[in-house]
């Protein structure tokens, strides 16, 4: 008996660890905690009502996704990207996509297109609006539905988890003039391609749409202060 609760109280630990990294994981991409912010252990055990194990455990879960880095006898510090290591995420981001719209062309059903036309109108209402705040949260719910429309559970899991990693940066390159109507434009073009099961279109069109590259690339790193000032 003693070894099941010993066994029951490590599994709840590791819940307890799990759940707060991945809270931490979103305040960090939604920017609750800037880059190069200190994590504090003891006020964030305070706050979660917890010891500092799970604090300590789920710092290392963030640390393995490359979101903080522990500083020798300095503490926990959320991570900024490098512009190399964000070009390098967009460029999976834009193959990923690319194999969702493929798969979404193939295998989406009726009921599937509507729900995509749908969020794709939201977008357009938001657009008209020139909400880019709300465009960006309509455009994650376009997104989310190709991935589902795969068909690939795996897939699906995959490219959600680096769109929660680029989803502070995908917010910034909406900000560059003229980009809403563009990925509105884009959007639509995506949108006809699925409908048309015309995989290899609708595949370009996605790896272009996700694609930093150009002038959206030098926007973001603006945005970041990581080009230097001349």
């Amino acid at each position: 008996m003693r070894s099941h609760s010993r066994i029951q109280e490590s599994a709840e630990g590791r819940s307890r660890s799990d759940r707060i990294a991945a809270l931490l994981e979103e305040q960090i991409l939604t920017g609750r905690f800037a880059p190069g912010t200190r994590l504090d252990e003891a006020s964030l055990a305070e706050e979660h009502a917890v010891s500092r194990t799970p604090i300590r455990e789920a710092f290392q879960r963030l640390a393995q996704a490359g979101l903080v880095e522990h500083a020798p006898r300095r503490g926990v510090f959320v991570r900024q990207a490098t512009p190399v290591e964000i070009m390098e995420m967009f460029e999976v981001m834009a193959e990923i996509e690319a194999v969702c719209g493929r798969l979404a062309a193939l295998r989406s059903t009726e009921a599937e297109l509507d729900a995509l036309r749908r969020a794709n109108a939201a977008c357009r209402l938001a657009l008209e609006d020139g909400d880019a705040d709300r465009y960006y949260d309509q455009n994650g719910t376009f997104h989310h539905l190709i991935y589902a429309q795969s068909g690939n559970r795996f897939l699906e899991q995959e490219a959600m988890r680096l769109h929660r990693r680029l989803k502070p940066y995908r917010r910034m390159q909406l900000h560059l003039r003229g980009r809403l109507a563009q990925s509105m434009a884009e959007h639509e073009a995506i949108v006809d391609a699925i409908a048309a099961g015309d995989g290899t279109r609708a595949s370009g069109l996605l790896r272009d749409h996700v694609a930093v590259q150009g002038e959206k690339f030098h926007h973001l790193l603006s945005q970041l202060r990581l080009v230097p000032q001349s």
